[in-house]
C-alpha cells in the first residue's frame, strides 16, 4: 500500500475532493501558508495497484500542472473504507504506479563515477576468479556488479516515452560492456606478465573459463529468466538486489573471457565469449521490455501513447533481428554438442565392444575420453583416449590396433557450403593407456 501526498493550489481542492469522494478515499487536508500563492496538502491512502489510476483521473482536472506528488509506502492502514478500497482494486494487475516504476528505474543506476568504479571493480573479481577457477570469487563479482539500473532504465525509457531515461541507460549499457572489455584485457595481460599466474597454464582445463566457450542455444534462458525477473521485480515494487545478481551472471563472467581471450592471444575465445555477452544483453532488454508492455505500462499523455508504441515496436524488432542473426553461432555450437556427443557414445560402443570379445577377456574398461584440438566450435577429435586395466603380473595384448580402424574413430566432414564442408573429416589418433589391477 502506498500514501500519496499532493501540493495543489487552492483552487483546485473542490474537484481534486470530487474524485476522492467519487472513489470512496479517506484523506486529510492541510492549509498551507507558507506558500505566496493559497496551497493545500491532501494526504491519502491507497492500494498499489489503484496509485496509478488515481493519478490519472487527477491529471484530467489538471493536477500535475501546478503541484508536486509524493509517494511512500505505508506499512498498515485502519480503515473500514480503505479495505473496502482494497478489495476494489484486489482483481486489478499487482503493480506499482507509473511514477514510482520510473522513480525506481532511475534510483537503480547509480552515479557515473559509481558505476565505472563498480563495474571495473566487478569484472577485476570476475576476471581473478576466473583465473583461479574459484566460482565462489565469480559469484562474488556479481553482486557488486552495477548492470540491472542501465538494463530496465532503457525498458522503462521506451514503454513511458522517457527519452533522457532510454538515452542514458543505452549508453552506460554500452559503456559498461566498454569498460568491462578494456578492464578484463588489462587485468589479464598484467596477471600473465607478472606472473600471477603460471605461464604454462592452460586456459581450457579451466571450467569456469570452459564452460563460458561454447555458447548454446541453452544460454539464452539465463538471459531470458533475468529480464523477465528483472522487469517483474520492478513492476512489483520489491527488492531488486538479487535480480541484479542474475542479470550481472549473465554479463560479468564473459566479459572477463572476452578480457582474458584478448591477453592470451586466443582471438577464438575472446569471439565466442563477445558473442555470448551481446546475446545475453540484447535478450535481457527485449525480454525486459516485453514484460512492461505487457503489464500495461503507456505513457500518462494520449498524445504520446502512439510514439511510444511506434518506438517500442521498432526497437524490440531491431533487438530480435539482432538476437536472431546472433543465435546462429549458438546454434552452431548446439549442433556441434550433439554432433561431438554422438560421436563419443559411438566411440565408447566400440571400444566396448572390441574389450567384451574373448582375445581381451582379461582387460576391463576404466575410461574413454575423447580429447580435441580446438575447445571451440566447431571441433574435430585429435585423440581417443582409453584406459583399461589389466591383471597384475601379465603382460597385455596390444588393443589400440583393434580400435584405430574402427568406423566409430572416424569423425565425418560437417557443415556443408557450396564452398566445401567447414569442417573436414579426419580419423582421431587412438592411445591406450593401461593400469594394473588386482586380479
Amino acid at each position: 500500500m502506498r500514501l500519496v501526498e499532493i501540493l495543489i493550489p487552492k483552487e483546485k481542492r473542490e474537484s481534486v475532493e470530487e474524485v476522492l469522494d467519487g472513489e470512496d478515499i479517506d484523506y486529510t487536508l492541510i492549509e498551507e501558508s507558507s506558500r505566496q500563492e493559497p496551497s493545500v496538502v491532501i494526504t491519502f491512502p491507497l492500494p498499489t495497484p489503484a496509485v496509478e489510476s488515481v493519478l490519472d483521473s487527477l491529471r484530467e482536472i489538471g493536477i500535475d500542472e501546478d503541484s508536486y506528488t509524493v509517494i511512500v509506502e505505508a506499512e498498515t492502514v485502519v480503515s473500514k473504507r480503505f479495505d473496502d478500497l482494497e478489495q476494489r482494486y484486489a482483481e486489478n494487475s499487482q503493480r506499482i504506479s507509473r511514477e514510482e516504476m520510473q522513480a525506481r528505474a532511475k534510483d537503480l543506476t547509480p552515479r557515473f563515477n559509481t558505476y565505472v568504479v563498480m563495474t571495473v571493480m566487478s569484472v577485476v573479481v570476475a576476471t581473478a576468479g576466473l583465473l583461479l577457477d574459484s566460482p565462489a570469487v565469480v559469484v562474488g563479482s556479481m553482486v557488486i556488479a552495477p548492470l540491472i539500473g542501465p538494463a530496465l532504465g532503457a525498458s522503462v525509457g521506451t514503454v513511458i516515452d522517457d527519452p533522457a531515461l532510454f538515452r542514458r541507460g543505452i549508453t552506460l549499457q554500452a559503456i559498461g560492456l566498454g569498460i568491462g572489455v578494456v578492464t578484463a584485457a588489462s587485468f589479464a595481460f598484467v596477471v600473465r606478465t607478472t606472473g600471477l599466474v603460471s605461464p604454462m597454464i592452460d586456459l581450457f582445463t579451466i571450467s569456469e573459463i570452459r564452460g563460458r566457450l561454447r555458447p548454446d542455444l541453452l544460454s539464452l534462458v539465463i538471459a531470458i529468466g533475468a529480464g523477465v525477473a528483472g522487469a517483474w521485480t520492478l513492476t512489483a515494487g520489491t527488492s531488486a538486489a538479487l535480480v541484479g545478481v542474475m542479470i550481472a551472471a549473465a554479463l560479468v563472467p564473459p566479459l572477463g573471457v572476452v578480457g582474458i581471450g584478448i591477453a592470451w592471444g586466443y582471438p577464438e575465445v575472446a569471439f565466442a565469449a563477445s558473442v555470448l555477452v551481446l546475446i545475453n544483453m540484447l535478450t535481457i532488454n527485449v525480454t525486459s521490455l516485453a514484460v512492461l508492455w505487457y503489464k500495461g505500462y503507456r505513457p500518462d499523455n494520449w498524445s504520446q501513447q502512439d510514439d511510444a508504441r511506434v518506438a517500442t515496436g521498432k526497437r524490440v524488432l531491431v533487438l530480435v533481428v539482432a538476437i536472431v542473426a546472433l543465435s546462429g553461432f549458438l546454434g552452431t555450437v548446439t549442433y556441434d554438442t550433439y554432433r561431438t556427443g554422438m560421436y563419443e557414445e559411438e566411440v565408447n560402443d566400440d571400444v566396448a565392444a572390441v574389450l567384451d570379445s574373448e582375445e581381451y577377456d582379461e582387460l576391463t574398461l576404466v575410461d574413454v575420453t575423447v580429447e580435441y584440438a580446438d575447445p571451440t566450435p566447431l571441433r574435430q577429435p585429435e585423440r581417443v583416449v582409453v584406459t583399461v586395466g589389466y591383471p597384475v603380473g601379465t603382460d597385455p595384448p596390444p588393443v589400440a590396433a583393434e580400435i584405430q580402424p574402427r568406423e566409430s574413430v572416424y569423425a565425418e566432414s560437417a557443415i556443408h557450403l557450396p564452398t566445401g564442408p567447414l569442417v573436414e573429416s579426419q580419423r582421431a589418433e587412438v592411445v591406450v593407456h593401461y593400469t594394473e589391477r588386482e586380479q
